[in-house]
């Protein structure tokens, strides 16, 4: 894709939610067209009520930071969604992240962090903080312009190279994948994809 001029936005619900160890579970909605992909991102987690503030005060509205997956449905979030990127991102438990929130005073410049992804203990993503397009301090002032961000809002920040959309073949997360997801001086998220069963044989 062509580099954006503004930051991309999209929107998960609160029940898209995951812990460090929950289960990715894929809906039958999303398993029809099997393009499900990972997104390793770096998480920003609000401290303090903001709204236009500006680039160079942003940081200091910043509680702590996580690492985090930021599950998508290519095929809904690109070819059916009608442009609407929150269709294929949506779904219960596609935005797993932790391990924990770690303070802002501990990581005083979030742009020069390690972080990867592991597939099955294959690396799959391995990039730094330093080449995101849009960096902490841009993307909060970017987002406070006219909207109010509130203490505990979670923001995942994009991910770098290496997702299985771009990759040649194509990969997609499989019933079974166990996805790891580390961020230096934060720690790593572990998650198991699993593809919920016809809902008749849950009953």
């Amino acid at each position: 894709m062509p580099k954006p001029t503004y930051p991309v936005l999209f929107f998960k619900p609160i029940t898209a939610i995951g812990g460090p160890t929950d289960i990715i579970p894929v809906p039958k909605i999303a398993q029809i067209d099997n393009e499900t992909d990972y997104e390793c991102e770096l998480v920003i987690v609000i401290g303090k009520k903001a709204v236009n503030v500006s680039e160079a005060d942003a940081l200091d509205y910043v509680l702590g930071y996580a690492v985090g997956n930021d599950v998508s449905q290519r095929a809904w979030q690109i070819k059916k969604g009608g442009g609407q990127w929150s269709v294929g991102k949506m779904f219960d438990g596609w935005a797993p992240f932790g391990p924990a929130i770690v303070s802002s005073k501990i990581i005083t410049n979030p742009q020069d962090l390690r972080i990867s992804t592991k597939i099955n203990g294959r690396s799959v993503q391995s990039e730094n903080t330093s080449d995101q397009i849009f960096g902490v301090a841009k993307t909060i002032a970017f987002l406070s312009q006219g909207t109010t961000l509130l203490p505990g809002d979670v923001i995942f920040t994009g991910t770098p190279s290496g997702v299985g959309m771009g990759r040649k073949p194509q990969y997609w997360l499989r019933d079974g994948d166990v996805v790891e997801i580390e961020l230096e001086n934060v720690g790593t998220i572990v998650n198991k994809v699993v593809y919920e069963k016809d809902i008749k044989a849950k009953l």
